[in-house]
């Protein structure tokens, strides 16, 4: 063991003398380098043949019509709430949880019926994923579709905000008779006021995501009112939007979406419902 005090003892190595030196054969190889070697070697570049190069196709960009579809679609409106029974507008997002927004009698018993329609469509045969909003209504009727066939809870992927009634400003509170087509104005309780381009850009988002997550799987849309499905259907199918009211979801309706969803009783008879590039349908 060395002390402190003497230092380390070690073996020194002379450098290698330039007799004893050998340049590697990698370095012997190499062409000099000069200006005109770099000219030369550019001029080769430039000359080459470019390479064809493949398009990307990226699935997560998804545009209203789509060109196709990578899964199958089912649109369900939940049953009808305890509000909608007394013939009252909530669209409020805060109340949407409530228990008042949960179904009645009468909706649960079309929510029934919507799942049965489902198991006889064979919708959820070889399983299926069921994207509910989370609106009271709405997740109750995924449950009952869930329950009668036969798909495990964890196939139920609430959707927190794009499948939100479409809100309905200062007619909140009202009768659902006074709903009109245009913007409704707004009101300061919270409640959103949608125009139908402003629901067709919150599915259009929901569209995107499912597209992109899924692929050749069968996906159930539980929304708790007709306009999100409707504005969906028209965007998918490339209709004009402001006519989607002519495909009203009533309480309960299902629907395949495809490009023979439409109800004949629902076929339009003006040429102008087709939309090449929606919202802008002008």
């Amino acid at each position: 063991m060395l002390s402190s005090s003497s230092p380390a003892s070690t073996t020194a190595h002379p450098p290698p003398s330039p007799e004893t030196y050998q340049t590697p054969l990698s370095l012997l190889s190499l062409p000099q380098i000069t200006r005109r070697y770099v000219f030369k070697t550019l001029s080769l570049c430039l000359a080459a043949p470019s390479l064809s190069i493949a398009p990307v196709h990226a699935r997560g960009l998804f545009q209203m019509p789509p060109l196709r579809l990578s899964n199958r679609y089912y649109l369900v409106r939940a049953g009808e709430s305890d509000y909608e029974s007394l013939g009252v507008i909530n669209t409020n997002p805060v109340a949407k949880t409530s228990v008042d927004s949960g179904l009645s009698e009468k909706g649960k018993k079309q929510t029934v019926r919507a799942a049965l329609q489902l198991k006889e469509m064979g919708a959820c045969d070889r399983n299926c994923w069921l994207w509910p909003s989370i609106t009271q209504r709405a997740y109750q009727a995924a449950e009952i579709i869930a329950s009668i066939n036969g798909i495990s809870r964890s196939y139920i992927v609430p959707e927190y905000s794009f499948l939100d009634a479409r809100g309905l400003g200062a007619y909140e509170g009202k009768k659902l008779d006074s709903i009109s087509e245009t913007k409704p104005p707004p009101i300061t309780d919270g409640t959103p006021n949608e125009s139908v381009s402003d629901v067709f850009v919150r599915v259009t988002q929901l569209m995107s995501i499912l597209e992109t997550q899924y692929s050749e799987d069968t996906v159930v849309i539980v929304s708790p009112d007709s306009d999100n499905l409707s504005i969906l259907q028209a965007g998918v199918q490339g209709l004009d939007l402001r006519r989607h009211s002519e495909l009203y979801f009533g309480p309960g309706e299902v629907r395949l979406l495809d490009a023979d969803s439409i109800p004949v009783y629902k076929q339009p008879a003006s040429a102008v419902y087709k939309c090449t590039n929606p919202p802008n349908c002008d």
